[in-house]
């Protein structure tokens, strides 16, 4: 299915996390963050691995002690996925996971201390060129910007964002991206608003504290995708109190929904209605199990009846109309064969297996001619 998007995105400078590039023109990361015990490596490790299976391009880990950065030194040295470490009030310990091949560091340079050690922390970043985010959160403003906004704001989030930027230009770094996140939608979008007028660094998005997986979902959909149509955002996590590769599968949804990604299947269905001559919900739900593992972009129908069925079908890869008293499969928009409701998900996943080996096939042929 060809997506043209008219989403024109804010032209931002680059920075690169690890061998992920993010701003400029590069296409916009998903991240997410262990929620284990940094120290059980063993434990953190495994998730680390679940999530790059589910397809992330960052991981940030979280460093909140001395133990946990040596911890964090052995667990770098097991993956190869960028790590961003999350680091806050120690500068020590800052110090210490750039020694261990962090590949960013997520700090506030406003609770790292004096400018003495914020500039120990910059100038080893600098000497390493290994990226900062500078985090803003609407939970945890300065006291002096409660008391001169009485509460957390837009305004107060941008001030916040400025000041800390202001600390880095006068020490001569921009390899840093910004994040600007409340767990309140319109809040948020207003902080990263303002902000894209008035820097060039590239957006980190989240909608923090978004809530389960339910609700947390359709508030991060409507905030992200907000600002994601508006053409900011570099880079996105989605916050939610589940597992984390649930914040991945979401996040490369909002992206694959916007055409700003595309990985793995892109699963159009019908919700089903009396119309349908197979169970769609249950064939919907085995299909994505059966699939989660597929990273080439596809695109796959599955309508229940013959009323947007052939319509959908014709403009995905492979497509599925049901009919009675068979149903009708095409291929490249194509009407190919028909099929009973007897192993339709066995068949489907089969003919999508298929179609990703020979679109990796072509693309093998193409790179072994030129």
């Amino acid at each position: 299915m060809k997506t043209n998007s008219s989403i024109t995105r804010r032209k931002t400078r680059q920075i690169m996390v690890g061998n992920v590039p993010v701003g400029g023109d590069a296409p916009i990361s998903v991240q997410t963050m262990t929620n284990t015990e940094t120290c059980d490596v063993e434990a953190t490790l495994g998730q680390i691995n679940r999530i790059v299976n589910a397809g992330v391009d960052i991981v940030r880990v979280s460093v909140p002690s001395m133990d946990a950065a040596e911890a964090f030194r052995k667990i770098r040295s097991q993956v190869e996925v960028p790590l961003v470490a999350d680091i806050h009030f120690d500068y020590r310990i800052a110090l210490k996971v750039l020694e261990n091949g962090v590949d960013c560091l997520r700090i506030n340079p406003g609770n790292i201390g004096s400018e003495e050690r914020i500039r120990a922390v910059v100038d080893s970043a600098k000497d390493k060129n290994i990226p900062l985010r500078i985090g803003v959160n609407a939970g945890s403003l300065g006291k002096n910007l409660l008391r001169k906004y009485k509460e957390p704001t837009s305004e107060a989030m941008v001030e916040s964002a400025l000041t800390q930027i202001d600390i880095l230009d006068k020490l001569d770094f921009q390899n840093f991206k910004i994040s600007l996140k409340a767990s309140e939608i319109f809040m948020t979008l207003a902080a990263y608003r303002s902000l894209a007028t008035q820097v060039d660094q590239p957006f980190h998005l989240g909608i923090t504290e978004a809530g389960g997986l339910r609700s947390g979902t359709v508030k991060s959909a409507i905030g992200l995708g907000a600002m994601l149509m508006d053409g900011i955002g570099d880079t996105i996590r989605v916050s939610l109190a589940a597992d984390p590769v649930e914040e991945v599968k979401v996040g490369f949804d909002i992206l694959k929904s916007l055409g700003l990604r595309h990985k793995g299947v892109n699963l159009v269905a019908c919700p089903s209605c009396s119309r349908q001559n197979f169970d769609v919900i249950s064939v919907v739900n085995e299909l994505e199990s059966r699939l989660e593992d597929i990273t080439t972009p596809i695109d796959v129908a599955v309508i229940g009846c013959i009323v947007n069925g052939p319509g959908e079908a014709k403009v995905a890869e492979i497509g599925l109309t049901g009919a009675s008293p068979s149903n009708l499969v095409y291929k490249e928009g194509v009407p190919d064969h028909k099929i009973n409701n007897e192993n339709l998900v066995d068949e489907l996943e089969a003919m999508v297996r298929q179609r990703v080996a020979d679109k990796k096939q072509m693309e093998e042929n193409l790179i072994a001619s030129s």
